[in-house]
């Protein structure tokens, strides 16, 4: 039987594609084979395969903390926004014209087998697979034939984690109010929350924690704080890196790295392969030191 878990958020950019690359590594070097998931995606951020097939950016970073080589197959549907109303559609890699927002939403669901065959081949392949929802599974005006939060969570029987971010407040509010306008089954197939971007005293925070979980009846199943890790975030809007405005990390690692290795060029592919892996391993580090691993271990099956 396939083992999967969903990692959702209240809203976009609560760390969804940085949790799911996390878990990714926390997994690999647990000795599992595993391999990220996001049936769709909307970005201008695009990569192409060796095959010449486009997908997202955000799982090819995953599929690098994930220890794979990028496959369409991790990203069956990309949005490519064009207008503020409109998109290219891409689907396994390859481009089948421009929508707007209304055609699409009429489309989107004849991709259903494309999505599913490309979940199925990922399952038949890895041990384990994580998927990313997009923006928040509480968008009401969306919700019909979703095919990327619940919709996929039913669709895989994947059991799914919250997260809500805390950096910009209100995030008792956005968690609670999230599982509010979740229909029954939805609400049921969360079986934990995160809390992300924490600054500060943990324990100023567990009042709050014990009251969210009191009123969602959900576990919180860790915080996560405010990370400093150099990994390429989906969201061009990202502060995530606000605190080294003073300094350039990727360089200065890069350089230290260099020094270590007698190597004078930075660009040298192989260095930057060592520092990005040390990234997703300090990723990994801070996820398996501030989250319930075991518990998420558990609601996997494994």
């Amino acid at each position: 039987m396939k083992k999967v878990i969903m990692i959702q958020g209240t809203m976009s950019n609560v760390g969804k594609s940085l949790m799911t690359a996390g878990l990714c590594r926390v997994f690999r070097q647990d000795g599992y084979s595993v391999a990220p998931f996001k049936s769709q995606n909307m970005a201008l951020n695009s990569f192409f395969t060796d095959e010449g097939l486009e997908m997202a950016r955000a799982q090819v970073v995953q599929a690098e903390a994930a220890g794979v080589v990028p496959s369409v197959l991790m990203n069956p549907v990309l949005l490519k926004p064009v207008t503020d109303v409109g998109a290219q559609v891409i689907v396994n890699g390859e481009a089948r014209g421009y929508m707007n927002a209304a055609e699409y939403f009429a489309y989107k669901n004849t991709l259903i087998p494309d999505i599913m065959r490309a979940f199925e081949a990922l399952s038949n392949n890895h041990d384990i697979i994580v998927i990313e929802g997009a923006g928040s599974p509480a968008e009401i005006n969306l919700k019909q034939n979703d095919i990327v939060n619940m919709g996929l969570a039913k669709m895989t029987d994947a059991p799914v984690l919250l997260v809500g971010d805390i950096n910009r407040g209100g995030v008792f509010a956005q968690l609670v109010g999230t599982l509010i306008l979740l229909d029954d089954d939805e609400r049921e197939r969360v079986k934990g929350i995160i809390i992300n971007k924490f600054r500060g005293d943990i324990e100023l925070l567990r009042p709050g924690i014990t009251m969210l979980e009191e009123r969602s009846g959900k576990p919180v199943v860790g915080t996560i704080p405010y990370l400093a890790v150099d990994i390429e975030d989906e969201d061009s809007l990202t502060d995530r890196f606000q605190a080294f405005d003073s300094i350039d990390c990727r360089s200065a690692l890069i350089k230290a790295l260099c020094d270590n290795k007698g190597i004078s060029a930075p660009e040298d592919p192989l260095v930057f392969s060592s520092y990005k892996n040390e990234q997703y391993n300090k990723l990994a580090e801070a996820v398996r030191k501030n989250l319930d691993i075991k518990f998420i271990y558990k609601i996997i099956g494994l």
